[in-house]
């Protein structure tokens, strides 16, 4: 499973797509469309745009939130929030060939993510970030390190945790320190593309 993530950005559609070309144009090989503000039918439009551009760049896409879109456009799988429907329902729609990745936010979150087997867990905020509107308490260095050794502690295996929210390159190192696995970036790759080189360089 990549180990580098990007979420789409973007108020329209034409800024979405370009965004995504340019992040998949400088060597990301998985992303997560994410447009919250957009009504269904432009959803779906940029969903099946997305998928065929992943497709070209031999890039995995994911859907954010909506287990009928990534039905509708064979998505490869979807990010599914802690309010969204459940693991277990997203499964039996979309199969068990599909990925499944859910939000988390605390240690009792990221232990019933574990139990309802979700592909990958993505575990934040690590710091404030602008793209979420209601965003959780934030966990910082520290708050990943805690959830990780509560873990440890528990003999559970660690599951394929990402760190979201606010990611910047120069966290990586810090963060696979304690433990996590890979990183979900938005802002840093949207503003910046070739930074991606950066990320792919130091995500071992």
């Amino acid at each position: 499973m990549e180990k580098l993530q990007y979420i789409s950005q973007g108020f329209t559609r034409e800024e979405q797509e370009l965004n995504i070309r340019k992040a998949l144009d400088n060597g990301v090989k998985w992303v997560q469309v994410r447009w919250k503000e957009a009504s269904d039918e432009e959803l779906i439009n940029l969903c099946e745009s997305s998928k065929k551009l992943c497709l070209e760049y031999q890039a995995t896409c994911i859907v954010n939130d909506s287990v009928q879109m990534a039905k509708e456009v064979d998505a490869d799988g979807v990010h599914l929030g802690l309010e969204d429907l459940s693991i277990q329902i997203a499964r039996y729609i979309l199969g068990e060939n599909k990925i499944i990745g859910g939000t988390a936010n605390t240690i009792l979150d990221v232990l019933q993510r574990i139990d309802e087997q979700c592909d990958y867990i993505g575990l934040g905020p690590l710091r404030f970030t602008s793209t979420k509107d209601h965003l959780n308490p934030i966990l910082g260095f520290e708050g990943y390190q805690k959830i990780i050794e509560k873990l440890k502690n528990k003999s559970i295996e660690i599951p394929k945790i990402y760190a979201i929210g606010g990611v910047i390159w120069e966290d990586v190192e810090q963060l696979q320190e304690i433990g996590v696995y890979g990183v979900a970036v938005s802002g840093q790759i949207t503003n910046k593309p070739s930074i991606v080189n950066e990320f792919k360089k130091i995500l071992k």
